[in-house]
């Protein structure tokens, strides 16, 4: 992706209040235009991660085949539709087939990809396809649960609907009593 102009998105802030009927020289709004840039260069910087780069190094040779979870992950990220937020929860876990990621990684991977513009659906599909690629699991599952602004604030206004979505691979998706295992974590909080 081209890198992000930030002298032009202000400018564009700035026709957008004034398409509002907004005047951008008043005082509450004079850096509003700069403000909305820098928010938007932010909210979007998980253009600028190589989840390549961000999972190398942190893969480690590990003969246990226990599963691993971790759960509650806050994610933020834009709706690609709407850019409106969408926000919430998600859950990964997967069942190590002689390599295991730094923990740490997975919080990482899944920032990389929300901060970037998105569909729940194929944010859930992307973080399970990259686990699965860099560390060849038996089995990954992915659970995100989100509360979307562009359902809430407008539109059919749904207020407490949150979307949830999963992703199953490998024994996760062909092993109910493995599937079952990890909804299981995921729904009882320590």
């Amino acid at each position: 992706m081209k890198a992000m102009d930030g002298k032009k998105l202000a400018g564009l802030a700035g026709q957008i209040l004034k398409a509002l009927g907004e005047d951008p020289r008043r005082p509450a709004l004079k850096c509003t235009p700069e403000r909305v840039a820098a928010a938007w260069k932010e909210l979007t910087s998980g253009y600028d991660v190589d989840t390549a780069k961000l999972m190398a190094g942190a893969v480690f040779d590990e003969p246990d085949s226990e599963m691993v979870v971790v759960t509650d992950i806050q994610f933020y990220s834009i709706c690609e539709h709407h850019l409106l937020p969408f926000f919430g929860k998600c859950h990964v876990g997967y069942i190590p087939d002689g390599k295991i990621i730094g923990l740490s990684k997975i919080p990482r991977l899944v920032e990389a990809f929300s901060r970037r513009l998105q569909v729940q659906e194929t944010l859930t599909s992307q973080i399970a396809n990259t686990l699965e690629k860099v560390i060849r699991p038996k089995g990954i599952g992915v659970v995100m649960e989100a509360r979307h602004l562009c359902m809430e604030m407008r539109g059919p206004r749904s207020h407490g609907s949150p979307v949830k979505t999963s992703a199953m691979r490998g024994s996760f998706r062909a092993d109910a009593r493995t599937r079952k295992e990890f909804l299981d974590l995921i729904s009882h909080p320590m």
